[in-house]
């Protein structure tokens, strides 16, 4: 391994598979689906039912205002079970606080959790809840959310060779909803007051809990993802490569929110690679992905087919116009950086 400065965000796949994936402890054949790359969830079979479950890191934007950064904390961690077509149902939360919050302060970011939580009827089994010294916001715990549904509720991500790409929403969902929030002197000196509010009000577009719950609902659905770090880019690879195939994507059939791309264009950041918690990356029968866009439009999520699963011997291709080109893994995602660029500017 080498000693360079590690890069912010997820580790990449390579260095998953070869120093984590094949060290996980004792193996257990009740487990249906394990950590892999391409999944937000595992999966417990419990016999008549399966238990699914994903954690995540408790994710406390300060700058968002408490009760929209305990919205959005919910909803990360509740999307990567609803992308199993199994509701979110028990939430484990552990809060390791920084030593500055004060207790009107927790108050008012538990309150939003319990009323966000009752909306998506979740229930908080358990956890742990201190102030610590070094631990900061934004990443102020660890939470565990479960589902449990019937076992052919359950949606086992494996994406088949002729299924529909479907999108919605578009790329960049979280990178706009955070820019935006964090930096609207920069946007509103660009393009003025009126455009910074509707960049803000993507934030609440960041939760596939909706679309994955209305996908499901329809049928035909064989892989579902949410579209977190590496953006669009990053989801789809991750997709393919669990089921090992390839796919044709076309560029100009994803979505793009205008709010997005001129957001995306002022901070310099490749919407396709940069985080999009929010945007649902699903396959399907092609024979239901038209009815699956519809319903998702009539519920007022933007959705498109933007491409095909082919053999994995034809790799990963994007059609843009009358270019065609071999995606390449962003490896990075550009948004950490470019925060992390933008706080100091600050």
């Amino acid at each position: 391994m080498k000693n360079s400065l590690p890069t912010l965000g997820k580790v990449h796949p390579d260095f998953f598979n070869q120093h984590i994936y094949r060290k996980l402890g004792k193996p257990d054949k009740s487990i249906i689906v394990g950590p892999q790359n391409g999944v937000d969830f595992g999966v417990v079979d419990l016999g008549a039912k399966v238990m699914v479950v994903s954690c995540d890191p408790f994710f406390i934007a300060r700058d968002l205002g408490l009760e929209k950064a305990a919205w959005f904390a919910v909803h990360i961690i509740a999307s990567d079970v609803a992308v199993s077509g199994i509701a979110p149902k028990y939430l484990a939360i552990d809060l390791n606080l920084p030593p500055e919050i004060t207790e009107p302060e927790l108050v008012q970011m538990w309150d939003a959790v319990h009323k966000e939580c009752r909306k998506l009827k979740i229930s908080v089994i358990t956890g742990h809840t201190a102030r610590y010294a070094g631990c900061n916001y934004p990443m102020v715990g660890g939470a565990t959310m479960f589902g449990l549904g019937k076992k052919k509720e359950l949606i086992n991500p494996k994406a088949k060779v002729g299924d529909a790409i479907i999108i919605s929403k578009g790329p960049a969902i979280e990178t706009t909803g955070l820019m935006s929030a964090y930096f609207p002197e920069f946007l509103e000196a660009k393009y003025g007051k009126s455009f910074v509010q509707r960049a803000q009000n993507v934030f609440y577009q960041m939760s596939t809990v909706k679309d994955a719950s209305i996908a499901a609902s329809v049928g035909g659905v064989t892989a579902m993802h949410d579209a977190t770090e590496c953006g669009i880019w990053g989801g789809l690879f991750e997709i393919a490569q669990h089921s090992q195939v390839g796919m044709c994507i076309d560029l100009n059939k994803i979505i793009l929110q205008e709010e997005v791309r001129l957001t995306c264009e002022c901070f310099d950041l490749d919407p396709y690679k940069s985080i999009s918690e929010g945007t649902l990356l699903a396959t399907a029968n092609k024979q239901k992905a038209k009815t699956i866009v519809e319903a998702l439009e009539k519920a007022g999520i933007p959705a498109s087919v933007a491409g095909e699963v082919t053999a994995q011997s034809t790799g990963m291709r994007v059609l843009d116009g009358k270019k065609n080109y071999v995606l390449q893994h962003p490896r990075v995602d550009p948004f950490w950086g470019k925060f992390e660029e933008y706080l100091k500017k600050r």
